[in-house]
């Protein structure tokens, strides 16, 4: 299939070039470069899609949805390298990008989760019997799926990739937020890395994962509901007046630039856990100036290195983006990103056992006071510290002298 190749914008508001194409099964591909170059996309496999339906079933003692993936049991797990369906193609070998090298490329996954464009009806409760919802409704699977590498090197991280790669990620995230918050099946978008086996990955190729969910999520649902609360008691912005509240008090805050703040909240579940505001009020990533882009990819490759200072071997974590979902009261939701760890000590991981499994209630075993202070020890983290070419990114930590100001370096 021959790609379907754009222009890039002008430098003062540059986006990662794009390469659309199809894979030999039918599903999307799209490659995001950081220069603009021509491609020439053509997956020469002979592949179908995995047998296999996916479908939901509502479980009407949480009112949350269960998703049912039966493909995904047979999906690949922990590959040799040699095998490693995300590296490029090879003249022996072909893999999910037909090409001989890549920057950033997303594609739709080929066992996914949620898969399908009929939307959830808004009144799916209201139209059935109470026999069918106590038996637990059914909904045909519904949404999208899609991978997203960050670079075409196996044995790499996304700690070690450059600043210009990183921004070139976070163009990605936005590009395809907007293009998946456009279907009619999907309510919100969830972009996502695991990292780490001890978190259940099963490919070591440096990637992340685009969840388009037919519906808003738990968490998402509990934000929208807990900050509508706030503004009629308080008459305020909720997610503005924590990152106010912990900007005054100082001891959480990890690092600060002109466009950003991560601090780790007072009542953080997980042994490491850092939230990333925008220091404007910015509803969803599609709405990023190419200021804050270029800010946040310094930031966060500063963050990662130091995450991988804290233990002994590289931070196993799961990180996301939390933005607003298609239906949300507009102002009551703020991007933000989550990164949170499960690794507790050296040799320690935190498990979820009776307490946060059986009854969803957190214990930590490490103060976020204590977590901060450790973080804001070991950095700025810059490429010279991590063996990677991503430069400085500026940033203040909570024991610089402007650590309370706005006025971080962007690079």
């Amino acid at each position: 299939m021959t790609a379907d190749s754009h222009q890039a914008p002008p430098a003062e508001n540059r986006r990662a070039h794009k390469t659309g194409a199809q894979l030999a099964d039918g599903r999307e591909i799209i490659f995001f470069d950081d220069e603009p170059r021509s491609r020439t996309v053509q997956d020469r496999r002979e592949i179908t899609r995995p047998e296999g339906g996916n479908e939901m079933r509502y479980d009407p003692l949480l009112r949350e949805w269960v998703a049912i993936a039966a493909a995904r049991q047979h999906r690949t797990h922990l590959p040799s390298t040699d095998q490693c369906p995300l590296c490029p193609s090879t003249a022996d070998r072909d893999t999910e990008v037909p090409q001989a090298s890549y920057d950033v490329v997303v594609f739709e996954n080929r066992f996914p989760s949620f898969r399908g464009d009929v939307p959830v009806p808004a009144d799916f409760l209201s139209t059935t019997t109470a026999a069918a919802e106590s038996a637990g409704l059914l909904q045909p699977g519904s949404g999208r799926c899609e991978v997203v590498c960050f670079t075409d090197e196996h044995t790499s991280q996304l700690a070690q990739v450059s600043a210009a790669r990183m921004r070139t990620v976070v163009d990605a995230w936005a590009d395809r937020s907007a293009a998946m918050l456009a279907e009619p099946g999907v309510e919100q978008v969830y972009c996502f890395e695991n990292r780490g086996e001890e978190i259940g990955v099963t490919l070591h190729h440096p990637h992340g994962q685009i969840y388009g969910y037919p519906f808003i999520t738990p968490r998402t649902r509990t934000l929208l509901e807990s900050a509508a609360d706030y503004r009629e008691r308080r008459d305020g912005d909720l997610f503005a007046d924590i990152l106010a509240s912990e900007i005054s008090d100082g001891r959480r805050i990890v690092a600060r630039t002109e466009h950003w703040t991560a601090f780790i909240p007072a009542w953080a579940r997980w042994p490491v856990e850092l939230h990333i505001y925008p220091n404007r009020a910015v509803e969803r990533l599609p709405e990023l100036t190419s200021a804050e882009r270029d800010d946040f990819a310094a930031l966060y490759l500063d963050l990662l290195g130091r995450g991988d200072q804290l233990f002994d071997g590289p931070l196993p974590y799961i990180s996301g983006w939390q933005q607003a979902p298609a239906s949300a009261e507009p102002g009551l939701m703020r991007l933000h990103l989550q990164l949170f760890s499960i690794r507790r000590a050296e040799n320690k991981l935190k498990f979820l056992a009776g307490s946060e499994s059986g009854m969803g209630v957190f214990i930590n075993d490490i103060a976020p006071e204590e977590m901060a202070r450790r973080l804001v020890e070991l950095g700025p983290v810059s490429g010279e510290d991590t063996g990677t070419e991503s430069q400085d990114s500026g940033s203040q930590t909570a024991g610089s002298p402007n650590a309370g100001s706005q006025t971080g370096e962007t690079r």
